[in-house]
């Protein structure tokens, strides 16, 4: 069964494009990118020149895919999408260029996943519109020839920026990092999907659904989702407090957003592993979950919320991790210093 406080895209999110903003003005939050691209889009058609390319990092489920498409509708192109995973050899990423036409923008989802050897052969691309490729095989028989690209606007989209090359990170123009979202921005996208799906939705629902939402837009979209189901079969058909609540306590979400793989994390660290500090393997084996889906799903927002605390010698749990648990708090081994 899929995690409904997941940040990863799940294949439900599918229905995200129904309720997906087309411009800025529809964008909610991350008020100084949306005003810095404003500026650079409108530079950039005033003198005709592709946009330079863009770098969009941060935690996942904050609204980057959506920036490169509302990116490409600004610009008034049209938008050509790609998975850094799923570009394996030359030739794939020699086919995805090779089609773009003048003005593209190509966005490249998890670009920190393509292979060093392919960041290679983008750089030309990204500098000069060019790309040089090698064909043929055998000694003797294999030749370089140049592809000559049409002006276009890479958006990279990342969540560990620092896993990009230097090389590959000096060549976007334009960096980005998405923050995290307010309750008042969160309540306002709750709203908002309240009306694009047309089922009326009380302000403190909306308000109490943002404050569980892991400070995520796409968090929040899913909730609103899973309540206004609740709403329709068991409520009144409008999102209330009530039915809100309800719903919430079915779906083992608590007051502060944690779902039951946040408390069965914080539960192991302070029973099996006195508070800490354990290391991530051993948490991760513990509660029968992939070390990466703990530290890219599970402990970002515990991280952020001061659950937990990251040390070299390991995770700890925090005094704020025992009281949500209803422990008393126990420092444990661990001295810092």
């Amino acid at each position: 069964m899929d995690r409904i406080l997941s940040t990863e895209e799940l294949k439900e999110d599918i229905f995200e494009e129904n309720i997906r903003p087309d411009n800025l003005d529809e964008y909610v939050g991350q008020n100084e990118i949306k005003e810095n691209l404003r500026v650079f889009i409108k530079a950039a058609k005033m003198r005709n020149e592709p946009l330079d390319h863009v770098l969009l990092y941060g935690p996942p489920g904050l609204g980057k895919t959506t920036l490169a498409h509302i990116i490409a509708n600004e610009l008034g192109s049209t938008l050509r999408t790609a998975s850094g995973p799923s570009i394996e050899k030359s030739g794939d990423l020699a086919a995805i260029l090779s089609n773009l036409e003048p003005g593209d923008v190509l966005f490249i989802d998890e670009i920190h996943r393509m292979p060093s050897y392919i960041e290679e052969i983008l750089y030309p691309a990204m500098e000069d519109f060019e790309i040089d490729l090698v064909i043929g095989g055998g000694e003797g028989k294999s030749k370089s020839i140049k592809i000559n690209l049409p002006p276009f606007t890479l958006v990279g989209a990342t969540t560990r920026a620092g896993d990009l090359s230097s090389p590959l990170r000096d060549r976007f123009g334009i960096v980005a990092k998405l923050e995290y979202y307010t309750f008042d921005e969160l309540k306002d996208i709750v709203m908002r999907s309240g009306r694009v799906f047309s089922i009326n939705v009380n302000e403190d629902a909306a308000m109490e659904l943002a404050k569980r939402s892991r400070k995520t837009p796409r968090v929040a979209n899913r909730l609103f989702r899973r309540v206004r189901d609740f709403a329709l079969v068991e409520g009144t058909g409008v999102i209330d407090m009530d039915i809100t609540k309800k719903a919430l306590a079915r779906l083992h979400v608590d007051d502060s957003g944690l779902d039951s793989i946040d408390r069965e994390y914080l539960t192991s660290l302070i029973e099996k592993f006195n508070g800490g500090p354990v290391g991530v393997e051993t948490i991760a084996t513990s509660i029968g979950e992939e070390v990466t889906t703990v530290e890219d799903v599970v402990e970002p927002y515990l991280l952020q919320e001061g659950f937990i605390k990251r040390t070299n010698r390991g995770r700890v749990a925090t005094e704020k991790a025992y009281e949500a648990l209803g422990y008393s708090y126990n420092v444990g081994l661990f001295k810092e210093n």
